[in-house]
């Protein structure tokens, strides 16, 4: 945690954190369809108010590390935008598409046991796995807003994020389950677009 960030805002992460920590935990125990917000607030040690106000749902709770990125690449976005360059070629579009995913690669796995967990129960939950792809096509966009704001021309943006989102898709498709086997996966997908482009 930023010592430097304001107490509110540190307030604020931690009482996010113990939301997610307790989610995780009852999930854990008990599966993601027998445990309820209330029970994760109590666990967390927070009111339901405290809850609803970081997630609208328990369904967010699994997917709150990929919106905290979404919203960290969005804002990476907009500062780039802010600085004045020329366009990115195609090639530098895809280039920066790579390191998105990577960096969305690190953070999801840099907790194994958590990755695992969350990976087992968006395959046990269809209603997780729909929410899984609708935070898919929202960091698609997301990277074809970013790739706009710096220039790229709308059609080759979002060609770049899809390519991006499909060498991900196909990278989780060749790790399967394994969060070790996924950042070479990745690499070799980037690497077999790039060199095929």
């Amino acid at each position: 945690m930023d010592q430097e960030a304001p107490l509110r805002e540190r307030k604020r992460r931690r009482a996010q954190e113990a939301i997610i920590d307790a989610a995780f935990t009852l999930f854990t125990e008990r599966g993601f369809a027998d445990v309820t917000v209330a029970e994760i607030a109590d666990r967390a040690e927070v009111g339901r108010t405290t809850f609803f106000r970081y997630f609208r749902d328990k369904q967010e709770v699994v997917f709150a590390r990929e919106q905290h990125l979404i919203e960290q690449l969005r804002a990476l976005g907009a500062e780039r935008s802010e600085r004045p360059q020329k366009a990115p070629t195609f090639r530098e579009a895809l280039d920066h598409t790579r390191r998105a995913v990577e960096t969305i690669i690190a953070a999801v796995t840099a907790d194994l046991d958590r990755y695992r967990l969350h990976e087992r129960l968006i395959a046990d939950n269809a209603e997780l796995y729909d929410r899984k792809e609708r935070k898919l096509t929202r960091l698609t966009e997301v990277v074809s807003d970013a790739l706009q704001a710096q220039g790229t021309p709308p059609l080759e943006a979002a060609l770049a994020a899809h390519m991006g989102l499909a060498c991900y898709r196909a990278a989780r498709a060749a790790a399967g389950p394994d969060p070790d086997k996924l950042k070479p996966a990745i690499d070799a997908a980037f690497d077999l677009l790039l060199h095929k482009t």
